[in-house]
């Protein structure tokens, strides 16, 4: 009787193991800023952008040259030149470091403003992706990155979700 017990027991025991094995998770972490901005979607807006706003980059390249002969100036002449001098040098570097303040300020503005666009426009799409790389590679968990504190690259799906997200996109 002990025996039979003891056979039952272990096979109720190899029953569970079965099913608990059966049962494990399959995760997957994504970084879902990665994946998206790793697509070709992103890649053609980062260059609009660069063509859009090259003017302004050669402008304030330009005005940073500029200040940087300025300054070596004042520091070089500073023993010879005249106060009046001085003032000019003064003014024109405070004026160039305006023009340079207000060109980074309006173009931050505008690259976060297109940026979020585009988020707003492929969130969408982006879980479609997530749900179609989900659906191929059997995960049962899906994690987003920025909420981990530690996952082995293994895990990491976003560069499916990138590819996934290409496809959805042509």
């Amino acid at each position: 009787m002990k025996t039979i017990s003891k056979v039952l027991a272990f096979a109720g025991l190899l029953l569970t193991s079965s099913v608990a094995f059966a049962q494990q998770p399959v995760v997957g972490v994504v970084n879902l800023e990665q994946a998206l901005f790793n697509s070709q979607a992103a890649q053609e807006m980062q260059a609009a952008i660069q063509e859009e706003f090259g003017d302004d980059q050669q402008r304030a390249e330009r005005l940073n040259t500029e200040l940087r002969d300025l300054v070596t100036r004042a520091q070089r002449d500073e023993s010879i030149m005249s106060e009046s001098e001085k003032r000019k040098i003064n003014s024109d570097a405070q004026e160039k470091q305006v023009q340079l303040q207000l060109i980074s300020e309006r173009v931050q503005a505008a690259l976060q403003e297109r940026q979020q666009g585009f988020v707003d426009s492929m969130r969408q799409n982006l879980g479609a992706a997530i749900q179609a790389v989900v659906q191929e590679g059997g995960y049962t968990l899906v994690l987003n990155a920025d909420s981990v504190a530690f996952f082995d690259n293994v895990y990491d799906i976003s560069s499916k979700v990138t590819a996934k997200l290409n496809e959805l996109n042509q």
